[in-house]
């Protein structure tokens, strides 16, 4: 089965924002192929299924920000008004785009958060593996560095032995009163 959006689309519109993953109003409207304002609207008549960590609105630095980043956050869906909203977008993690498919019930709908739970998931499955990754590397550094000292420990022993052994003391000549 063809995928309805590929995944590299939904791929490229997950930002981390205030630490959250999140994606873009205008960027979810696009992907349903709804108009923003109507997905706004969607949301508004159901605030309660939205809690602040669902969705929130942006600021507009942090607008700002994403602007400079990205080219797209014109509003393509909105009749071509304008290069750039003049509303601030609102931003939906994982759990509040999961909660859209309960607002929005086209069929579309459904299988558009389906392809985005999934790229979720294979987000977190790849965060995880380069945890474990990350864990993996620091643990053979630290048997590197344990190495290193019993290799130079080794080296030393090595060192003493090559060399030559002390020569004895001279006996003096003569007579010791001793």
């Amino acid at each position: 089965m063809k995928a309805l959006i590929p995944t590299e689309v939904i791929e490229n519109r997950i930002f981390i924002i205030r630490g959250y993953k999140v994606m873009l109003s205008m960027h979810l409207a696009e992907l349903y192929a709804v108009d923003t304002k109507a997905l706004i609207q969607a949301v508004k008549r159901n605030m309660d299924r939205f809690p602040k960590d669902f969705m929130f609105k942006l600021t507009w630095p942090e607008a700002e920000s994403l602007r400079s980043q990205i080219v797209t956050l014109e509003n393509r869906v909105n009749g071509g008004r304008g290069k750039y909203s003049k509303y601030l977008p609102y931003a939906f993690t994982e759990q509040g785009v999961a909660m859209l498919s309960s607002v929005l019930k086209s069929k579309r709908a459904v299988q558009v958060n389906i392809a985005i739970m999934r790229v979720f998931v294979k987000l977190k499955e790849m965060l995880s593996a380069h945890k474990e990754l990350a864990h993996k590397l620091k643990e053979l550094e630290n048997k590197i560095e344990r190495h290193d000292a019993d290799i130079l420990a080794i080296f030393d022993a090595i060192r003493q032995l090559m060399a030559p052994p002390p020569e004895p003391p001279k006996r003096r000549i003569g007579f010791n009163a001793d």
